[in-house]
């Protein structure tokens, strides 16, 4: 139980209303009782503030008072929320625990407070850190390397000589390491290319469920820093992608191509191989990048272009039919007055 006061003391936000009003629980913005605290950052929510049940919503400082509400203004409203849902649900203390049918070579070190599930596999010459949770039936192959407090999550593939680094989490049914996609013509047929790379996935990352890293064909793919990825992403072999940089759902990256750092890659985008796509630079969704992206560009659109110009070709893709048959009957018009012209004495 807590009040609005004291929740405003813990996130540093400014009391509108009953500071004295308490929750028990957190929930989103329509289906909140009475006892929950929820948050509005939408400008659209602010028209209706007065029509959630929430005891106490946590709102930007831009947002308008209402009378008879208790709001509790905040500079980052979604952050402070889920800093105080953190607190009325921490999570459970993890227990030192190997099960009984895990799988690991005599030769691995294996840190304190770190549990592994069933059915685990973990091969020769590997390293597990402190604080790590290895769900179950994950594989992990020789010489891999997990640094401390990290979550491993079920059905997860770590391919050999993968490293994570500490802090991160991989979700579900992930697999960092398999062989990039590498052939050479040879006559009718397709040579594979031995791949002898690997993975290395920074400190404070999370790969999202049912993403693909390649390894490197003979050199390091890498993952930066904080980097976030949304479920079924597909990074292909020596990509390099700098700290806190966000790739969202389906995004595909080919083979060789460096991502700088602070980058967004919004949903479905597909980006070549060997490119450079430079610091902050952000990827609307769907776009098909063909070249290189300046530092600090927004681009969109098949091919890429500035966003600002998309913007304006997605606005007249649709009236392409009405725009041909317009064109098409001034033709017709521009002819037969020609021909008359001509036929005049």
């Amino acid at each position: 139980m807590l009040t609005a006061e004291q929740i405003a003391a813990m996130v540093n936000a400014r009391t509108h209303g009953d500071p004295g009003k308490t929750i028990s629980g957190v929930s989103s913005f329509d289906d909140a009782g009475p006892k929950d605290l929820t948050f509005a950052v939408d400008h659209s929510f602010f028209s209706r503030l007065n029509e959630t049940k929430a005891g106490i919503i946590l709102v930007p400082n831009e947002a308008p008072a209402v009378s008879g509400i208790t709001l509790l203004y905040s500079d980052n409203p979604k952050l402070a929320f889920f800093k105080i849902v953190a607190h009325l649900m921490p999570a459970e203390p993890l227990k030192e625990f190997i099960h009984p049918s895990a799988v690991i070579a005599d030769d691995c070190i294996i840190g304190d407070s770190t549990c592994i599930e069933a059915h685990v596999s973990i091969g020769q010459g590997s390293t597990i850190g402190n604080h790590v949770h290895i769900m179950a039936n994950t594989v992990i192959g020789k010489q891999c390397r997990i640094d401390d407090a990290c979550r491993i999550s079920p059905n997860v593939t770590l391919a050999d000589k993968t490293r994570i680094g500490r802090q991160s989490i991989i979700h579900p049914n992930s697999v960092i390491g398999s062989d990039g996609f590498g052939f050479v013509q040879d006559g009718h047929a397709h040579a594979k290319l031995l791949h002898t790379g690997r993975v290395h996935i920074g400190d404070c990352c999370e790969i999202g469920a049912c993403n693909t890293i390649d390894r490197g064909t003979l050199g390091i793919t890498r993952i930066g820093n904080g980097v976030k990825t949304d479920n079924q992403v597909h990074i292909a072999h020596n990509v390099k992608i700098g700290d806190n940089t966000l790739i969202v759902a389906q995004v595909g990256i080919a083979g060789s191509t460096t991502i700088g750092r602070d980058v967004i890659i919004a949903g479905k985008a597909g980006i070549s191989g060997h490119l450079n796509i430079g610091d902050g630079a952000i990827i609307g969704p769907y776009a098909g990048v063909a070249d290189d992206v300046p530092p600090g560009n927004v681009v969109s659109g098949i091919p890429h272009m500035p966003h600002k110009i998309w913007l304006k070709v997605s606005r007249i893709i649709p009236r392409l039919p009405s725009l041909r048959t317009r064109l098409l009957s001034i033709e017709k018009r521009v002819k037969k007055l020609e021909s008359s012209s001509t036929e005049q004495p």
